[in-house]
């Protein structure tokens, strides 16, 4: 069985002559923690966790080799080299992402456009509710006055049901306009943040060189009417 000194003998000996493969014959230099310098026709184990430099016969430079990597350093390398990947990808979506908004939006007036065409549909979705509950006060009217002839009794059925249909009919109604309010309060604020960042584009700023607008605010889940009062 190897001990732990063999094996790690081994493993900077293939290190080294990895090392020594990717960078090719030359003269090894380094200077050890303690201040000794070494020179060597290969790359020199003292040196592992130190800089060497390779020099050709001449004495001139011709590379560096770097420090040599525990397992643990070189997991940490390959996880800042991800980090780093990952921030390129981000900052390239970024970019591509502001170009399309400008080439969506060229002026404010375009922007403000598609804002109105946007806010349309809830403004009349909110009209056609607004609309439904007059035409329920309208059904209500006749069924009230025949619930006049039974003031002090209990209703009949049919008319109970009546009313309370038309109560969950109007609660419904305005349900759907609070959710259309919330809906065009979403809008807005997207269209805002999109507004002052295209008036810095305009400007001149550099696609991709503004902290991203974020999470957009989500349409809240629809409202949903209680059960009709009995």
């Amino acid at each position: 069985m190897r001990t732990p000194i063999v094996a790690a003998a081994l493993l900077i000996a293939a290190l080294a002559a990895h090392a020594q493969e990717a960078v090719g014959k030359g003269i090894y230099t380094c200077t050890t923690a303690d201040g000794r310098r070494l020179t060597s026709d290969r790359p020199i184990p003292e040196c592992t966790s130190r800089e060497q430099r390779v020099l050709n016969a001449d004495g001139s430079q011709r590379a560096t080799l770097p420090p040599f990597l525990s397992p643990e350093e070189r997991a940490a390398k390959e996880a800042a080299d991800r980090r780093a990947a990952a921030e390129r990808l981000a900052q390239l979506d970024a970019i591509r992402r502001d170009r399309t908004l400008v080439q969506r939006y060229p002026t404010e007036a375009a922007h403000q456009r598609a804002r109105n065409a946007a806010l349309d549909d809830a403004n009349k979705a909110m009209r056609i509710s607004e609309r439904r509950i007059k035409d329920l006060g309208a059904e209500r009217k006749p069924l009230l006055d025949e619930a006049e002839f039974y003031k002090g009794r209990p209703l009949p059925a049919k008319l109970k049901q009546q009313l309370d249909a038309n109560d969950a009919s109007v609660e419904a109604q305005q349900v759907l306009i609070e959710n259309q309010k919330a809906e065009i309060v979403r809008i807005n604020t997207r269209f805002d943040a999109e507004l002052a960042r295209l008036k810095k584009l305009w400007a001149g700023a550099a696609p991709g060189s503004m902290p991203p607008l974020g999470e957009l605010p989500k349409a809240a889940p629809p409202a949903t009417p209680s059960a009709p009062k009995r």
